[in-house]
């Protein structure tokens, strides 16, 4: 059975962007970049792949969930297929894809994404964000936190659910260069 793994970034005080919903504050330095591209390079987005001339099979993930706000930059530059390397589905209830490469899921989101789980294959990216991933609290098996040297004070936090205490395990730990620190976390 496939595994909801939210893999994101985040800060040492739990923000995965700023008040404004930015990203740009969080260092991709080359460490990072060596990370990602070595360890999880399905999580790219393709025009990204393609910049950084990743050409390799998806050894993580061949399904990636986001919400209608983590979709938005995609759309801000014109990309309406973002992770073209894998079957991409946005959470939303007010819009509608133009590419038939990205599914809406719109309503009875926990049910879909169980019947996801349920398929054979490999794991399910879950891109984010807040919303979402409190949402699917329960369904998620695995966290994998880049956990950036860096506090906001305040932003979009990793979770935004009901006071729902989930306890996970962790499974690994590993340093970067830059201080970044990999987390990962099972059920």
């Amino acid at each position: 059975m496939r595994k909801l793994v939210y893999y994101v970034a985040v800060t040492i005080d739990g923000y995965i962007a700023a008040p404004d919903g930015s990203v740009d504050l969080f260092p991709v330095t080359q460490d990072v970049i060596d990370f990602i591209v070595g360890d999880y390079p399905d999580a790219l987005p393709t025009h990204v792949r393609e910049q950084l001339a990743v050409d390799v099979p998806n050894p993580n993930f061949d399904v990636g969930v986001q919400g209608r706000t983590t979709f938005q930059p995609a759309l801000d530059i014109g990309v309406t297929s973002p992770f073209a390397h894998l079957r991409q589905y946005v959470v939303s209830t007010t819009y509608e894809s133009p590419d038939p490469a990205v599914e809406v899921i719109s309503t009875d989101v926990v049910e879909r994404i169980r019947k996801l789980k349920s398929e054979e294959g490999k794991d399910i990216y879950l891109m984010g964000g807040s919303r979402l991933a409190g949402s699917l609290l329960d369904e998620i098996d695995s966290l994998v936190l880049k956990v950036y040297p860096l506090v906001l004070g305040s932003g979009i936090p990793l979770f935004t659910a009901d006071f729902s205490p989930t306890r996970f395990r962790l499974t690994g730990t590993r340093t970067l260069e830059n201080g970044t620190v990999v987390l990962s976390y099972d059920r």
